[in-house]
């Protein structure tokens, strides 16, 4: 009889190159726990980052995980992680963990498994952190030969800021997530700033569960889901609110899942926008077959890291490369 699968989990901390802001705080470092998952002859890898936001920790996810050591009988599979784990950050290490080993196992690419297309390069986004317009227009003319810039905003003054921003990289094409920072009092303003500046999605204006006034206004740029958004169940729910989704994969809890809603989101008329948190490029390489659907792509994870693990994605100018087996899939 074959042995049960061994899965080892640990925690890692990755510096920021400088600090990442948004409007619920700022931070210098990506912590990011990643599962490893052997037959004793192959190995796969998955990595996720526990979010705060979503009541999730570095030690509760490890512990998640922890937990399912011993449940992995030889014929554990996929399909039985969906039901045995909730959606989150735990599963989508897990889950990326067993796409990555049935790869190393049968030969065969992760794309090929999923009955996918060869993934090719894409044009992903590049962030601006959220800061004072000066400091913001700084960071995007730094960054102007990049043809997607996506720039946090969500507190008083953002009109200011993406004003700043377009006139420092005005041939960058521009994406705003506001993380939930903005009000129903302020959102038309805000959404008109970003149209006069030329923005083409707006990402997550209003706080989750409080987004009811977007099917009640006009829109002038499309409007994605972020914090409202997280597995096939919450997709109902938007329409009429949204325009797009943005799939991330440690939201949805793996691969599996995300494939799958992206699929259920198509068919309810969403666009798809695939992003990530700032995590290595383990993190990215499993949403980059994800990726090959949508309208946008924010992987930049890596770029905001101070350094990147061995064997990371390589990334040309504005474009990201997909990976090689050497990293995962």
């Amino acid at each position: 009889m074959a042995p049960p699968l061994a899965l080892s989990v640990r925690a890692e901390t990755w510096p920021i190159a400088g600090a990442f802001s948004i409007s619920r705080g700022a931070k210098t470092k990506a912590e990011v726990v990643v599962a490893e998952l052997s037959d004793a002859r192959h190995k796969g890898r998955g990595e996720c980052v526990p979010y705060g936001r979503y009541a999730e920790t570095v030690d509760g996810v490890m512990r998640a995980l922890s937990a399912m050591s011993g449940r992995l009988a030889p014929d554990f599979d996929r399909a039985r992680l969906q039901r045995e784990m909730a959606p989150g950050a735990a599963r989508n290490a897990l889950d990326c963990a067993f796409w990555d080993l049935e790869a190393k196992r049968s030969g065969r690419p992760v794309h090929y498994l999923a009955g996918l297309p060869t993934p090719r390069p894409l044009v992903t986004a590049y962030t601006i952190s959220l800061g004072t317009p000066v400091s913001m227009a700084g960071a995007a003319r730094a960054a102007s030969a990049r043809k997607l810039l996506k720039i946090k905003l969500g507190q008083a003054g953002d009109p200011e800021r993406i004003a700043a921003v377009h006139r420092a990289a005005p041939q960058s094409e521009l994406i705003v997530d506001a993380n939930e920072g903005w009000t129903v009092e302020n959102l038309a303003a805000n959404l008109a700033a970003c149209a006069q500046a030329g923005v083409t999605l707006v990402e997550q204006p209003l706080p989750a569960g409080s987004d009811a006034a977007l099917a009640a206004i006009a829109r002038p740029i499309p409007v994605c889901a972020d914090e409202s958004v997280h597995d096939r169940a919450s997709l109902a729910a938007l329409v009429g609110r949204y325009d797009a989704v943005n799939i991330k994969l440690d939201k949805t809890g793996g691969l599996t899942e995300a494939l799958a809603m992206a699929a259920e989101a198509e068919r309810l008329g969403f666009g798809l926008m695939i992003g990530c948190m700032v995590a290595t490029s383990l993190a990215m390489a499993p949403a980059m077959l994800l990726a090959q659907r949508a309208l946008v792509v924010d992987l930049d994870g890596p770029l905001l890291l101070a350094k990147d693990r061995p064997d990371g994605l390589v990334y040309e100018d504005s474009l990201i490369h997909p990976p090689t087996p050497a990293l995962w899939g």
